[in-house]
């Protein structure tokens, strides 16, 4: 896939196998699956840090072939689900971060331009998930409440 604001055409990686079929070497049943998704929650991962976790740690390669369940879908059950989605909330990290560094390199052109870029995402992102609901109708980003957060 193509990067959205640069001219390079993408980065060459790994794709998962077409048959999402069970595992035969996973030896934990989906109740202890959903168990470890949700203590690692209440440990403060993120959805992406806990499939990283299971896969590392406990040998679980897809949550969603074993449970028939994501592990969004497993957190949402639990009312476990964060109020920002993760992409949005790292997204608005970055920002913060780069808003940080200008503070003190107030002639930096180039991250300047970073960061209207990665603003634009932001509220791209922000229109989709009020869109789909995900977030609320009046949700809006403002780089001084951002670098509160």
């Amino acid at each position: 896939m193509g990067r959205l604001h640069t001219h390079n055409h993408g980065k060459a990686h790994s794709i998962r196998p077409i048959e999402s079929k069970f595992s035969s070497w996973v030896k934990q049943d989906t109740k202890e699956i959903e168990d470890l998704v949700i203590k690692y929650t209440k440990d403060g991962l993120t959805p992406s840090q806990i499939g990283i976790k299971l896969r590392d740690q406990h040998a679980i390669p897809l949550v969603k072939p074993i449970i028939n369940k994501t592990i969004s879908d497993i957190l949402e059950q639990n009312d476990l689900k964060s109020e920002i989605p993760e992409d949005l909330n790292n997204i608005v990290t970055k920002a913060v971060g780069l808003q940080k560094h200008l503070k003190s390199n107030k002639n930096d052109r180039r991250n300047i331009r970073s960061l209207e870029l990665i603003e634009a995402k932001v509220h791209r992102l922000s229109i989709y998930y009020k869109k789909i609901g995900r977030i609320s109708k009046n949700w809006k980003y403002k780089s001084v409440i951002a670098q509160l957060e």
